[in-house]
């Protein structure tokens, strides 16, 4: 069965192909079959017609990819097309941050429920993310606080010594950062973040065991379907491969098996797809990844596997379920 693709993702000359998921997705795609389109979020729109849903549109190329570096893709004439009518799936692959033009779109794309099929399911985005759905798995993460008051982060920090501060809606390793045992420039830190970010932010404990590797596994309509384990670069705690990480072939621990049983069934569930949780030294859990998961490319390359394919026979079962 062959279906019209809408790809909402960032431009495509920006992406780098050797390790880049929604490229492994669109080649998956389009081996299938399946009519490719690319449009940019910043074109979709809405627009009433007198029903409930409305009209929602976006300003959309017809694409072909390869994987060739420096050619890897090929547009067609851009127009507006009618994502209800036109387009059969749609995948939210854009990068995050996850803030109000990320939440914007996906209530728009929420719209075209029981027409055209969105992965991830875009309400169920809006109400998971990452560093707070994470929450209700609490029993499997590090002691954590989601809190803005510099008494709240010093009052964690003199009982846990080093902890880690993050923005609660970064992506990619951006602005994760360290703080010693003796809380030095916990305060500058945080004036810094609230100046920067209107939200709380998340502080953990600083885990040594990161030098043991940060496992990011792939979750498949809430079923394992492939790990890799991530490892700092030199000089640095953070194993995000954008960040100078290296990855490695990695297996599951009878935790992370247990952590991924009793998510799974959520996931699935919640119309969740695709989905990227991150597990620090086999035990600590601290992110599910629902925007835009990544790490599929690298997962395959080591494991000889297709999890582009088996997320795309997910997608064709609820597709053809709808």
């Amino acid at each position: 069965m062959s279906l019209r693709v809408a790809i909402q993702m960032d431009p495509l000359e920006s992406i780098r192909i050797a390790g880049d998921s929604s490229f492994a997705l669109m080649l998956s795609a389009q081996a299938r079959g399946h009519e490719l389109w690319h449009y940019d979020v910043t074109s979709l729109a809405y627009e009433s017609d007198g029903t409930p849903r409305g009209r929602i549109t976006a300003h959309a190329a017809p694409v072909t990819v390869q994987r060739v570096e420096g050619d890897h893709y090929t547009v067609g004439e851009r127009r507006r097309i009618d994502l209800a009518q036109d387009i059969d799936v749609v995948l939210m692959r854009q990068d995050p941050p996850f803030h109000l033009g990320y939440i914007s779109a996906a209530l728009l794309l929420d719209r075209l429920k029981g027409t055209t099929l969105v992965a991830n399911d875009p309400r169920e985005v809006v109400n998971a993310p990452e560093k707070m759905f994470v929450l209700d798995y609490a029993r499997f993460m590090p002691p954590t606080l989601v809190a803005r008051h510099l008494d709240d982060l010093r009052d964690f920090q003199n009982r846990h010594g080093s902890v880690v501060v993050k923005p609660l809606h970064g992506n990619g390793g951006k602005a994760i950062f360290r703080i010693d045992e003796q809380g030095t420039n916990l305060s500058a830190l945080s004036e810094v973040f609230d100046q920067t970010w209107p939200e709380p932010h998340m502080v953990q404990p600083f885990l040594p065991e990161v030098s043991e590797g940060d496992k990011r596994i792939v979750l498949v309509d809430g079923k394992f379907v492939g790990a890799i384990n991530r490892f700092p670069g030199e000089g640095e705690f953070r194993s995000n491969l954008a960040q100078g990480g290296h990855a490695e072939a990695a297996t599951l621990t009878a935790r992370e098996e247990e952590i991924c049983a009793a998510m799974g069934p959520e996931l699935e569930r919640r119309g969740l797809v695709f989905v990227g949780i991150d597990v620090i030294g086999g035990k600590w859990l601290t992110e599910i990844n629902v925007t835009s998961p990544t790490g599929i490319v690298a997962i395959d390359k080591f494991n000889g596997t297709d999890s582009a394919g088996l997320i795309w026979d997910a997608i064709e079962r609820r597709h053809a379920a709808m």
